[in-house]
């Protein structure tokens, strides 16, 4: 019975990197598990981790970064070190892109620019800035009081892609919808992200140490049904329903984009990560870039820290 399920409040960012919850809602994967997941949206990561911080819902699908962040006591929202956060379970690389203005043709021309991120030190602006150093575009500048390019907080993928369509920055990074959407209408896309640091952990499942410890049951069938939507996406006789569900519940998205989404988000290659699990190689990448760009500056090297992966 529906009003036997135990309720999962899950925090989201817009975006088609949610279509595993949307699949588990739709096709009763949750509810066969004996959860029934309420979603959630978010803005941005300021808005989203300082209502984590202060049990406004029970899981957050967020950048692993953001959690790093916050146990470090390294994040933009002045809620102070949260050691009380942890990532159960793993999503996907994030599926980055850089896209610019239609008159940019390579990053270098991002030289002088206004670039956007949704927080100044967290969530994917460090994977902007090894992007960008790495092709000779230092953030901070030789004398560390201007850098080769400007950067400004735009909020989430949304607001960045409404900001960039507007003229008012000339690059942001955005995944799928927004990149599609972006190159549709004449915009470039530079690079994939991760063809350029290689691989990254990106979205994660996060929860409270406090809320897990009465909890294991909720966040086991959560995994469990998450993992199973995935399973389900990757069929390809499933392809026309797995779209269907996608623009059911983001209505306003054309067929063209949903197809072409569907293309990018699972890609064998690229894709949602198969398993769900956390990607060791990636998580290190998030560590040994925060320990480059995080402040104040720390070493980070120990990824048990910030997951529990006995979760099943």
């Amino acid at each position: 019975m529906l009003k036997d399920l135990r309720t999962v409040r899950v925090n989201v960012f817009p975006g088609g990197f949610n279509w595993g919850v949307y699949v588990g809602q739709d096709k009763g994967f949750f509810a066969e598990g004996g959860i029934a997941v309420e979603l959630q949206g978010t803005p941005n990561s300021v808005t989203q981790m300082t209502d984590f911080s202060e049990r406004k819902f029970d899981i957050a699908m967020t950048a692993v970064d953001n959690i790093v962040a916050y146990v470090e006591g390294q994040g933009e929202a002045p809620i102070g070190p949260q050691a009380d956060f942890m990532a159960v379970m793993g999503s996907d690389s994030g599926f980055l892109s850089l896209v610019a203005s239609p008159s940019i043709s390579k990053i270098e021309d991002l030289a002088g620019k206004t670039l956007s991120v949704d927080a100044m030190t967290t969530g994917y602006a460090f994977v902007l800035y090894e992007i960008m150093r790495r092709h000779g575009l230092d953030k901070d500048g030789l004398d560390k009081d201007k850098g080769d390019y400007e950067i400004v907080r735009a909020g989430g993928m949304v607001q960045r892609w409404n900001a960039l369509r507007e003229g008012q920055h000339s690059a942001t990074l955005l995944s799928a919808p927004y990149n599609i959407i972006a190159k549709n209408a004449g915009f470039k896309e530079l690079v994939k992200a991760t063809g350029v640091i290689g691989p990254y952990q990106g979205n994660v499942a996060a929860v409270r140490r406090s809320w897990a410890q009465d909890n294991r049951g909720k966040i086991e069938a959560y995994i469990r049904a998450y993992r199973r939507s995935i399973a389900w996406l990757y069929e390809p006789q499933n392809r026309t329903e797995a779209i269907a569900i996608l623009r059911h519940h983001l209505p306003q998205m054309p067929e063209i984009i949903a197809e072409a989404s569907y293309g990018e988000l699972l890609d064998p290659a690229r894709g949602f990560f198969k398993a769900c699990e956390i990607d060791p190689v990636g998580l290190d990448c998030v560590l040994g870039l925060r320990s480059r760009y995080g402040l104040p500056t720390k070493r980070l090297d120990d990824a048990a820290k910030y997951c529990d992966l006995s979760f099943d």
